[in-house]
């Protein structure tokens, strides 16, 4: 148990401040970055436990209208704890602690959190067992919805504000946080971190240098292509070699361009298993991927090399000298695997994978965290008002690679511009969507949709065959 280390002095302060945000969050009806909150403000915090606190009370705090959050900085749960179990390890776990430690000092409340590598068959045990976390952060949505549907998940819609939660995320966000539980629909979760996956890095300079633009429409990004290839290099780095996850890379190509050729509703009955990968509207979409990795003048090292070729790998000829490709389609996470003397904004930047079909308009593939309530006491329920919040992840997006998916995040907690726009890019989207391959039962999403796509690619099979060989997944 953490000591109450503020003062009542700058809870005050900090509640007036937060009041302020909060009433910005609520005018703020755009989706558009609040601008009322502070930089300098600590960051709340998280705490859970089994254990009954002080003032664990099943219902709502009651106080002139107060949430859990307001009492909580109030220092009503002081000396409280709250248990969260969860996927972040090693560098992750002690980001995720830093960036609720301000929020434990000043409300004295405790977050006991507990990362595994293993959380995934662990949660499992635990919540099953009857020993539930009180909080548990999923990356793959497609687990929780296991749990939802057999009503062991609290509705954070029950106590959260809901004016407050459309002003702070894009509606697309609240949508995929909406499961079907045993007595109809309720919100499974909110969402606390993000990653962006709808980018096209390239070499900026030497782009620069070369004559070449960013293109606009999916037929520009051919012409661009092709133009490449005429000039004597191969305009795409490729590979989806991954250990036994290798052919993910190639999923989330199909899931994007699903989202370009098709509506947002056709999409989620494909993640469902409702629309099948044998109809025309998913084989439209692998065809169209085709076009580019099929095409060996298109691929660095021909469509043969693409299978063979590590995912982390494949984007370092872009910064060759001269590069010996151009172009490489993944989410924001893998500039990890960029040579470290690369300056961003200048030696490499991104795109957006543009539009395919007008109709769709601008949709943004994501990944990232949703954090679920299973014990509902009024200081968890604090902490799950509180990751609601930018300031939730206040310093993990300024230490890099974090997206926030809460608008009153602000953009100059990025450190880059590169980073900043995805931030952009995520809160503008005309239509959000999780990545598909983790929605799916892990036989189909990490299993039949890998390996079918990297049967295809590799030439074992027509695409037909591995179409029908991904079919087979969901039985």
């Amino acid at each position: 148990m953490k000591p109450f280390k503020k003062t009542s002095t700058v809870i005050t302060a900090f509640i007036l401040v937060f009041a302020i945000v909060l009433a910005a969050c609520g005018n703020n009806n755009e989706n558009t970055p609040a601008s009322a909150s502070s930089s300098n403000e600590p960051s709340p915090s998280v705490a859970a436990s089994t254990e009954p606190s002080p003032s664990a009370s099943s219902e709502p705090a009651e106080s002139s209208g107060a949430t859990a959050l307001d009492d909580a900085l109030a220092g009503k749960y002081k000396g409280t704890k709250v248990s969260m179990f969860g996927p972040f390890t090693d560098v992750d776990q002690v980001k995720f602690e830093e960036a609720i430690k301000a929020f434990e000092d000043t409300t004295g409340i405790d977050i006991q959190y507990e990362g595994s590598k293993e959380f995934e068959a662990t949660i499992s045990i635990r919540v099953d067992g009857g020993s539930a976390p009180d909080i548990a952060d999923f990356p793959q949505p497609g687990l929780l919805n296991t749990f939802v549907k057999s009503g062991k998940v609290i509705d954070v819609a029950s106590f959260m504000d809901a004016e407050k939660l459309k002003a702070n995320y894009n509606q697309s966000w609240l949508d995929m946080a909406t499961m079907d539980g045993p007595n109809g629909k309720l919100m499974a979760g909110i969402w606390a971190r993000s990653s962006v996956k709808s980018l096209v890095w390239y070499p900026k300079k030497a782009f620069a240098e070369a004559g070449y633009t960013v293109p606009q429409t999916w037929d520009e990004l051919l012409a661009l292509t092709e133009q490449i290839a005429k000039d004597g290099d191969p305009a795409w780095a490729i590979g989806i070699e991954s250990g036994a996850a290798t052919g993910w890379a190639a999923t989330d190509w199909i899931e994007d361009i699903m989202l370009r050729t098709t509506s947002p509703e056709n999409y989620d009955k494909w993640v469902k298993g409702e629309l099948p990968f044998t109809d025309d509207i998913v084989k439209n979409a692998v065809k169209k991927m085709s076009d580019i990795w099929l095409n060996k003048d298109y691929v660095y090292g021909g469509t043969k090399s693409i299978v063979t070729t590590a995912f982390g790998d494949a984007p370092k000829v872009m910064f060759d000298n001269p590069p010996k490709a151009w172009l490489h389609r993944q989410a924001s996470f893998i500039t990890s695997f960029f040579p470290q003397n690369l300056k961003s904004g200048e030696d490499y930047d991104w795109f957006y994978l543009p539009p395919i079909d007008p109709q769709y308009g601008n949709p943004v593939l994501v990944a990232g965290d949703i954090y679920a309530m299973f014990n509902d006491r009024p200081e968890v329920r604090a902490v799950m008002e509180f990751f609601t919040t930018g300031e939730s992840i206040k310093t993990w997006i300024q230490s890099g690679g974090v997206i926030a998916p809460m608008n009153d995040a602000k953009p100059e907690w990025y450190t880059s511009d590169v980073e900043r726009r995805m931030a952009e890019l995520a809160q503008k989207a005309t239509t959000l969507r999780f990545d598909g391959s983790d929605l799916m039962p892990g036989a189909v999403g990490a299993g039949t949709f890998w390996k079918g796509m990297t049967d295809y690619v590799s030439g074992t099979v027509d695409l037909d065959g591995a179409l029908k060989e991904i079919q087979a997944g969901w039985k």
